[in-house]
């Protein structure tokens, strides 16, 4: 899944809410970088940090939710491609690590 935010600060609060409500097993953070869109009918360019966050498909419902939910933006891309293939390792450990209560 992936969001973007104005700033590193938004990113890094909404990365760390995330990973410690166990709705994603981890985050990365890329930036900056530029993005070219339209907004309200203009085109725009505009500087922005990429979230990059690592969760399982039953868990994208309560992800999005809390995405729309503490993102400083009205209306921010919330958008996610599936995980075709992965080492079996790394699957166990999003797993384990975005189940509710788990304590790893």
């Amino acid at each position: 899944m992936s969001t973007a935010t104005e700033n590193r600060e938004d990113a890094e609060r909404l990365a760390r809410s995330v990973v410690e409500a166990r709705l994603a097993a981890g985050a990365q953070i890329v930036g900056p970088v530029i993005s070219a869109f339209w907004h309200q009918g203009e085109f725009g360019t505009g500087e922005e940090w990429q979230l990059l966050l690592k969760t399982r498909a039953d868990r994208y419902a309560d992800l999005e939710a809390h995405l729309l939910r503490h993102h400083p933006w009205k209306n921010p891309e919330v958008s996610a491609v599936p995980i075709v293939a992965g080492s079996d390792a790394y699957l166990r450990w999003v797993e384990r690590t975005t189940e509710p209560d788990s304590a790893n």
